[in-house]
């Protein structure tokens, strides 16, 4: 069974690992796939050295990478390369659904570090706050830079 975490806010959801550099198969890279609940939002971050591919099959939203803002559909399908500053808004009624694809990998560290563990089938938690420490975490993990936690007006806008 995948690796599966109940996701803090802003984002709340989930997100599942389905490809790991630590599953022992030898990938230098990580996969897996991500729900982004109505109305949430991956606040803005960046990758100093790794590239990212989003695909997004379900619900619909937007992506704002390095200031542009850009549509997203079932569909859609989105490259970062490394430093690309990007936020993805859940702007629909449902789910926000995409695979996520990040090399080299890493993200799943992020993930359950500041998750919680999901069964499939189980009902979302109420949602909670971040870890404390999220800034040591992202350090740790795979976020570039200082990751600023979001202001007052990012916490209840989506723009």
């Amino acid at each position: 069974m995948s690796p599966s975490y109940w996701q803090p806010v802003p984002a709340n959801g989930y997100a599942e690992v389905r490809v790991s550099r630590n599953d022992g198969k030898g990938a230098a890279f990580s996969s897996g796939i991500q729900c982004i609940a109505p109305g949430s939002y991956i606040r803005e971050h960046w990758h100093d050295h790794n590239e990212e591919l989003l695909f997004f099959y379900e619900g619909t939203g937007c992506a704002i990478v390095d200031g542009i803002k850009h549509s997203i559909v079932p569909g859609t399908t989105i490259y970062l390369p490394p430093l690309a500053k990007h936020r993805l808004i859940n702007e629909g009624e449902g789910n926000l659904m995409m695979m996520w694809t990040l090399l080299p990998g890493g993200l799943e560290d992020f993930f359950a570090a500041v998750g919680r563990p999901r069964t499939a089938g189980e009902p979302a938690p109420v949602p909670f706050e971040r870890p404390v420490n999220v800034a040591e975490i992202e350090r740790d993990t795979v976020f570039g830079g200082a990751v600023q936690r979001p202001t007052e007006r990012d916490e209840t806008t989506a723009d």
